[in-house]
């Protein structure tokens, strides 16, 4: 079977110890089917314990087709997708694991007698209750695929690892093919909000900056982009959204992520150039990032890879990218900044409910700071940027895979996290800054220099090079951004924090 990157996020199976199975069957509600089956409600998970496979005449009568089952096993709550009463018996359908990096669907029915479906019926409601928690079950989607996206594959890893989890989970789900950049601004902006739970981008990033911006096209463009959640199939070269929110590069880890997704309030940023006015939900990038993204679009056949490449290659010649910077700074002392991520991690999750989503204004917020065409406030910082090599601004913890570059970025404080970094360092103080990032030691490097922010204007002195956001280009030229707090809204794994190590203490 293939696999795509990145560790299983579920966890599985820990539960066939005496000791763990003694202190569940105490303390939490069992059902007993067919008098010889004991379907156990833990804190985490469904232990069962099946008499009939220690009894060779029965073994492989009921459950997994061709298999038998262990005496004692566990299913992670997380991993139940279903459960459902019929003729036939009790069926349990769950992700279990198919690889190190992948889930599958499978199933485990018990016939009951027809005395019993009052008892199974209860704790079947009860299982599902527990299994979601404050998750919505049987999800509405309007999944999105871009056939183009990554090394083309998106179609086949959809269909193959995404779809059968969607489905064993019941969710209602609507499929459309982008084919031409663009597609998802246009596909979104006609969209019933009242239809869909959730728009699924199977792509890269690309696809969700479309989608956020269809939906901020809309006249009720507040009330849509509260209403509508979005989330990521990983299916392009950097995934952040799927890393940040499901904490995983597999297909089906992801899917299962957001069947038991939990809407999530997400701030946003409105980018203006000239008169025109973008959102973008995971970064905007300036200097040696950039160029290492969109200049490196003729290798995407290498993957996540291009990006190391292009890097390695700019930062030989220690280039710099002049231009001039002016932030809304609100800290920037590093100490600060962890109390700040400390302070958000320990309060209570925000929450957002699909109801009571129209009392948000029609359009989109009006702008604090105005545009790039007004006047620079007087309170904002100007920092020098004639010897800038590189500018990032971010929104999310983690830009791809093994890349925790904002690890105090937070979903839904209203601050963006925003890095620079001379560009006349040394090649080997560069490098050291690369390899620290997958060691959480980045934040801490004092030639890092780090601020909160709220908003910020940049204007590059060159005529040409490159300006990304959320990993598009966008035109060589001077762009202001504000933040918008909980403006989007997302699918998450736990409504609270980016699946991302904070700095550290």
């Amino acid at each position: 079977m293939t696999t795509q990157n990145g560790p299983p996020r579920p966890s599985f199976n820990n539960a066939d110890h005496p000791e763990t199975r003694d202190q569940l069957l105490e303390h939490d509600a069992t059902l007993i089917v067919s008098n010889s089956v004991s379907l156990t409600l833990g804190g985490d998970s469904l232990l069962i314990v099946d008499e009939r496979s220690m009894r060779k005449t029965e073994r492989g009568c009921c459950g997994i087709a061709g298999k038998t089952a262990k005496p004692t096993h566990s299913i992670a709550l997380y991993n139940v997708l279903d459960a459902d009463l019929s003729p036939e018996g009790l069926t349990i359908t769950y992700a279990e694991p198919a690889s190190k990096e992948d889930v599958s669907v499978s199933a485990l029915r018990y016939p009951f007698a027809p005395e019993e479906k009052a008892a199974v019926e209860s704790w079947t409601n009860r299982l599902l209750d527990v299994a979601y928690g404050t998750a919505k079950r049987y999800k509405r989607l309007k999944v999105l695929v871009n056939p183009f996206g990554g090394q083309g594959h998106a179609v086949k890893l959809y269909s193959s690892y995404a779809a059968p989890v969607f489905a064993a989970a019941r969710c209602q789900v609507d499929v459309q093919e982008t084919t031409h950049g663009g597609h998802a601004v246009e596909i979104v902006e006609q969209l019933d909000i009242n239809a869909y739970d959730a728009i699924i981008c199977c792509s890269g990033d690309g696809l969700p900056y479309e989608v956020f911006n269809g939906l901020a096209k809309k006249p009720n463009a507040g009330e849509a982009l509260a209403k509508v959640a979005v989330a990521m199939v990983p299916c392009g070269s950097g995934n952040a959204m799927a890393w940040n929110l499901c904490g995983t590069g597999s297909v089906s880890v992801a899917a299962l992520a957001i069947v038991k997704g939990v809407r999530t309030p997400m701030d946003l940023v409105s980018i203006t150039q000239g008169k025109t006015r973008t959102l973008s939900f995971l970064s905007q990038s300036f200097g040696i990032i950039a160029e290492s993204d969109l200049g490196t679009d003729d290798i995407r056949w290498m993957g996540a890879h291009r990006f190391t490449y292009g890097f390695l290659k700019r930062i030989m010649r220690r280039a710099v990218y002049p231009c001039d910077l002016a932030v809304k700074v609100v800290m920037d002392d590093k100490q600060a900044i962890k109390d700040h991520y400390s302070a958000y991690a320990q309060s209570q999750p925000p929450s957002r409910s699909s109801e009571n989503t129209t009392e948000r204004p029609d359009g989109l917020p009006e702008l604090v700071y105005g545009t790039v065409l007004d006047e620079l406030p007087k309170d904002w910082e100007v920092i020098p940027g004639e010897n800038l090599g590189n500018f990032y601004a971010g929104n999310m913890a983690i830009i791809s895979k093994d890349t925790n570059f904002f690890p105090a970025s937070l979903p839904n404080d209203g601050l963006m996290d925003i890095v620079t970094i001379d560009g006349t360092l040394s090649r080997l103080t560069t490098l050291k800054m690369m390899t620290a990032i997958p060691e959480g030691d980045f934040f801490d490097m004092p030639d890092v220099k780090i601020r909160k922010a709220l908003a910020y204007r940049l204007v590059p002195h060159e005529k040409e090079g490159y300006i990304s956001v959320d990993g598009e280009s966008i035109p060589f030229e001077a762009f202001q951004v504000e933040i918008h707090k909980g403006l989007g809204t997302v699918l998450s794994r736990t409504g609270h924090l980016y699946e991302a190590e904070g700095p550290k203490p």
